[in-house]
């Protein structure tokens, strides 16, 4: 169903954006800028997810940190994937869906945060 939306919303959005409001230097500055907000994140959550893992004497699994973004569940199927190659037995995927859906969350609290700030 996600994926339905989400083609329908592509495809409605694209068919109504013309080229010259589109493909301009203020969109591909805000589209470099998510994708190093996207790096950052995939790293940091790593970075915590192996300080965690050292801190319980290795309960956490690291990969868990990286799945902490919102690109819901592109990220966990990443997640339980590197760590599958690792280890077959391994099954990440619903708990790396915890921390996915939280990033979510955490997007949607930031958002709202600053359209209160700037007032829109």
């Amino acid at each position: 169903m996600m994926y339905i939306v989400v083609i329908l919303l592509g495809t409605s959005v694209g068919a109504t954006t013309s080229a010259e409001a589109f493909l301009n230097i203020t969109t591909l500055k805000i589209v470099a800028l998510g994708l190093i907000a996207f790096m950052f994140g995939t790293a940091a959550g790593t970075l915590f997810g192996k300080l965690l893992c050292k801190v319980t004497g290795g309960k956490i699994n690291p990969l868990i940190g990286s799945a902490g973004v919102s690109a819901v569940p592109m990220a966990a199927r990443v997640s339980q994937k590197v760590g599958a190659e690792e280890d077959p037995t391994n099954f990440l995927l619903m708990h790396a869906m915890g921390p996915n859906v939280a990033g979510v969350i955490g997007t949607a609290v930031a958002a709202g945060v600053f359209m209160a700030i700037f007032g829109i």
